[in-house]
């Protein structure tokens, strides 16, 4: 096996398409982990991913008849695009099926390649069982995307350039799997070149094929699989690919979305590129594998394997973030429903960050809040949080891990609160700086009651608050008059209709 493919990966003659990317020092996430971590950029591809060496090779493996025919595969989008960018510099014709969830970005960047697209199913697998269907209807020549010995061979020669660019002693390799060719081909040169360097999978917690065939000792199918990480979303490892990773790999470490979503805030703090969720899941791995087995000094790379994401996702994946590193805390809080109350759970926090506050007037003895607090990456601070609150009398529950609350809750602590009488509701800015919302409140609190309050920030260069208080009708200029002379830019929304609409 190892011969066949090495012969295989020296012979591939991608060069004149694909280019032969860096080997990075990631410096800051080299001193967090207290490691040599180094990056492969397969990021950096004409088409922003690993996926063209594959896709090439097996075009310039065809025979002239095979080509006339035109070529066809399915793919979520980085096989496509490495398809179509082949056959278009070939001048072959091709037909790509893509699942109906695949990114925009990435189907566009297919047409743009002159390939057809035709978008069939929800995920990977449906678009293959359509692809099948096309072949037999039309002739066309099928590319797996993973699962056939020149796509292997071809993202193999990213081990070629790594040991070539390094040719100092590495520990270990992290890998990306949905179907496996990239870690295949990877596994089966380093472990015939350097046996030494462990290469360990890595799979999104939502698709994790490889894990479970691995367990079974025979490939399984999953019934389902997550989409979040689009480019790895796929059920069941390829044949050949599982053949030679169980042979080859050193292991299989499975991370979940907020990891990844980490992954891809490390990636940009030391590159300032964007990598696509699949694109980051060998960092995720290498930053879990490094935390549990309290691995340091070590030489690991990871291969940053694309970059193709949506630009409406960051959004999702900077709330994600935090949360990934474990850098912020999210609590559940009961407070004394009183003036001051909150003011008094500020101080309680000291000089830590508040990165989220939600409240909304429940009852007359009791407020619950929601609260997201800035911890530092070292779960033993987080402990200490929560165990200092508990110590000063707060009744909390710690919320980090639960998804209900990091998807949802956090978004719809509110509501209608038929108690609160004469509300008045503003919406606040002030310059973001630690212990911001303390000297907020400290201005605020205590005059009138707060009957509803939100605040939430993220790195944004001004806080935003949302504050409902009761006024009496004959005090409302003098509400207005102080809040003008606190110097903060304000707005009244009291008559804002989605305010009356949702919670006045």
């Amino acid at each position: 096996m190892a011969d066949s493919y090495i012969k295989r990966i020296l012979n591939a003659r991608i060069y004149d398409l694909a280019i032969e990317t860096p080997l990075e020092s990631a410096r800051l996430i080299s001193q967090r982990t207290n490691n040599n971590v180094l990056l492969k950029r397969e990021d950096l591809q004409p088409v922003f991913s690993f996926k063209i060496r594959g896709a090439y090779n097996k075009l310039l493996q065809l025979t002239e008849e095979e080509r006339a025919c035109g070529v066809i595969a399915a793919s979520a989008g980085n096989h496509a695009q490495g398809l179509a960018l082949g056959a278009q510099h070939l001048g072959v014709k091709a037909v790509i099926v893509m699942p109906r969830t695949t990114p925009a970005i990435k189907v566009d960047a297919v047409r743009a390649r002159g390939a057809k697209v035709v978008l069939h199913g929800d995920n990977f697998d449906e678009a293959a069982a359509y692809t099948q269907k096309l072949i037999a209807e039309k002739g066309y020549t099928y590319i797996h995307p993973f699962d056939d010995p020149d796509v292997i061979a071809g993202q193999g020669t990213v081990a070629m350039e790594i040991l070539r660019q390094y040719p100092k002693h590495i520990d270990a390799i992290f890998v990306a799997v949905g179907g496996g060719g990239l870690c295949a081909g990877v596994a089966a040169y380093v472990k015939y070149v350097r046996p030494d360097v462990k290469v360990f999978a890595v799979e999104s917690e939502e698709s994790a094929c490889l894990a479970a065939a691995l367990e079974k000792n025979r490939r399984v199918k999953l019934p389902q699989v997550g989409i979040f990480a689009d480019g790895v979303a796929v059920a069941q490892i390829g044949k050949e690919t599982f053949r030679i990773l169980k042979k080859t790999i050193d292991g299989v470490i499975t991370v979940n979305t907020d990891e990844i979503c980490a992954g891809i805030k490390d990636i940009f703090e030391d590159t300032r590129s964007i990598a696509e969720p699949a694109g980051a899941v060998s960092v995720a791995g290498l930053k879990k594998y490094v935390a549990e087995n309290g691995i340091t000094g070590q030489t690991l790379v990871a291969i940053d394997c694309g970059a193709n994401i949506n630009f409406d996702r960051l959004r999702y994946i900077s709330e994600r973030t935090e949360i990934g590193e474990k850098r912020e805390a999210v609590l559940a809080v009961t407070i004394p429903e009183r003036p001051g109350a909150y003011k008094e759970f500020c101080k309680a926090l000291g000089r830590r960050s508040i990165t989220e506050f939600n409240y909304r007037f429940a009852d007359t003895d009791k407020a619950r809040i929601f609260v997201g607090i800035q911890v530092s990456a070292d779960p033993a601070d987080r402990d200490e949080l929560v165990s200092d609150l508990r110590g000063q009398g707060y009744d909390l529950v710690d919320m980090t891990d639960n998804e209900l609350a990091k998807l949802h809750i956090r978004h719809m602590v509110g509501g209608h609160a038929a108690e609160v009488k004469d509300e008045m509701v503003f919406r606040f800015e002030f310059p973001e700086r630690p212990g911001a919302l303390l000297q907020f409140l400290t201005q605020v609190a205590g005059r009138w009651n707060i009957s509803l309050f939100h605040y939430r920030n993220h790195g944004s260069a001004f806080g935003r608050v949302l504050v409902g208080m009761e006024v009496p009708p004959k005090e409302r200029a003098q509400v207005r008059k102080f809040l003008a002379e606190i110097n903060y830019p304000f707005w009244e929304e009291t008559d804002n209709e989605a305010y009356q609409y949702f919670l006045g």
